[in-house]
C-alpha cells in the first residue's frame, strides 16, 4: 500500500461493510503513470463470491459518453470527416421540425439539445428504431437554454460515428484504444465474460431481476447489441488508466500522445459549455465543488460517471487522474449513497 492512501482506502472498505457496493477497483495516478492500484471486496455478498482483482473487468456505464463517444467524435473533428457545428438535421433526415432546426452536434456533446433523459416506452430493437424515435420525440426544452442528462443525444452520436467514420462505431473505437495501448472495448470475450463484476438487470427490463455477467446492464445497449454511443464499456481498472493517462498528458501539454489526443483536441473537448447553468463539456462533465468529484480538485478538472457505480476524474493542474470502479448495481446501496462515497473517496484521494 503506498503511502498517504489508507484514508481513501479505509472509505471504500467502509462502503463495502454497509454494502453500497460489493466489489470495487482502484487506480490512482499521474502521466508518469500509477501511484495507487487496488482492488477490494468480492464479486457480489455471497459468502463463497470470489475476489475482486486488478484483473476483474467492469461493465463502464455511461463512462462510454466520454471515452468512446467523445473520443471517436474528437477523432472525426480531427479529420475534418465532421464538423462540431454540423447541424443534426443533415445527419438524420427524421430531424426536422423549426424547434430542432439548428440543433448541431455540439448541442448533443453538451446535453443541450432539448432532447430527455431516455423514452417513455420501453426500449425499441434496432438502430432504425432507435433513430426514429429519437428524431421524433417532443423536445423537452429549447435547445442551449439549458442543459439535461441524455442518453438519447449520445445514441445520435453513437449512430453519426458509424456513418461518417468508415467502420463501425466499436472498431474505430478499437484501433484508437489500440495506438495508446489501452484494453477497453465493447463487450468481452468468452474468456472474460465470467471473470466480470455483475451486475442485476433493472424491474424495467425485459431482463429483469437476472444477473448479468460479463452483460450490459444498460437495456438500451442491450437492445443495440451492446454497441452504443451512452453504454457498454467494458474493462478493468487499470485500463481505464491507461486512457485517463493519455489524455492527462494531451491536456498538460505533451503533443506526443497518439491522434486525436492532442492537447489543442482535448482542450477544445473539456472546456465548460456556455450552455447557462451547465458544468458539461463536449462528452465531459467539469469540476464543481457539489460534484462527484469532491471539492478539492482544481477548477481544471473533468470526469464523468456510470451508473453502474463508476467513475473517471482528471486534473490537470494537479497532474492525477482517479479512477474507480465499482458494482453497485449488483445488490449495492442508492445512486444518493454511491454520490457520497464518491466525493468522499475523491476527497481522501487528491493528496
Amino acid at each position: 500500500m503506498p503511502p498517504g492512501f489508507d484514508a481513501p482506502r479505509r472509505v471504500l472498505t467502509d462502503a463495502i461493510g454497509a454494502r453500497v457496493f460489493p466489489a470495487a477497483a482502484v487506480d490512482v495516478g499521474s502521466s508518469a503513470g500509477p501511484v495507487w492500484q487496488d482492488a477490494l471486496g468480492t464479486l457480489a455478498f455471497d459468502a463463497d463470491a470470489s475476489h475482486t482483482s486488478l484483473e476483474t473487468p467492469f461493465d463502464l456505464a455511461s463512462l462510454t459518453k466520454p471515452i468512446a463517444t467523445a473520443s471517436v467524435l474528437m477523432q472525426l473533428v480531427a479529420s475534418s470527416s465532421i464538423s462540431l457545428e454540423e447541424p443534426v438535421s443533415s445527419c438524420f433526415p427524421e430531424w426536422n421540425g423549426n424547434d430542432r432546426r439548428d440543433v448541431t452536434v455540439a448541442d448533443l456533446l453538451e446535453h443541450a439539445s432539448g432532447l430527455s433523459a431516455r423514452l417513455l416506452d420501453a426500449p425499441p430493437r434496432g438502430r432504425r428504431e432507435f433513430e426514429h424515435e429519437i428524431c421524433t420525440a417532443p423536445l423537452e426544452y429549447a435547445p442551449r437554454t439549458r442543459s439535461l442528462y441524455s442518453d438519447l443525444g449520445f445514441i445520435l452520436l453513437g449512430f453519426l460515428a458509424e456513418d461518417c467514420g468508415g467502420l463501425s462505431f466499436a472498431d474505430q473505437f478499437v484501433a484508437m484504444m489500440t495506438r495508446i495501448g489501452a484494453d477497453l472495448g465493447f463487450g468481452l470475450p468468452e474468456g472474460l465474460r465470467r471473470l466480470a463484476a455483475p451486475t442485476t438487470a433493472l424491474p424495467e427490463d425485459i431482463r429483469r431481476g437476472r444477473v448479468l455477467v460479463g452483460e450490459v446492464h444498460d437495456n438500451y445497449a442491450a437492445a443495440l447489441g451492446g454497441v452504443a454511443g451512452h453504454a457498454g464499456l467494458f474493462g478493468t481498472a487499470s485500463s481505464v488508466g491507461v486512457f485517463a493517462r493519455a489524455v492527462l498528458k494531451a491536456s498538460r501539454g505533451d503533443e506526443n500522445v497518439p491522434a486525436p489526443f492532442s492537447p489543442q483536441q482535448v482542450r477544445r473537448f473539456t472546456t465548460r459549455s456556455t450552455v447557462p447553468g451547465s458544468s458539461r463539456a463536449l462528452g465531459w462533465d467539469t469540476m464543481l465543488t457539489t460534484s462527484s468529484c469532491g471539492g478539492r480538485m482544481s477548477p481544471s478538472a473533468f470526469g464523468h460517471v456510470g451508473f453502474t457505480g463508476t467513475s473517471l476524474w482528471i486534473d490537470p493542474d494537479r497532474d492525477r487522474y482517479f479512477v474507480l470502479l465499482t458494482n453497485r448495481a449488483h445488490g449495492g446501496g442508492s445512486l444518493q449513497q454511491m454520490r457520497d462515497v464518491r466525493r468522499a473517496f475523491h476527497d481522501a484521494a487528491a493528496i
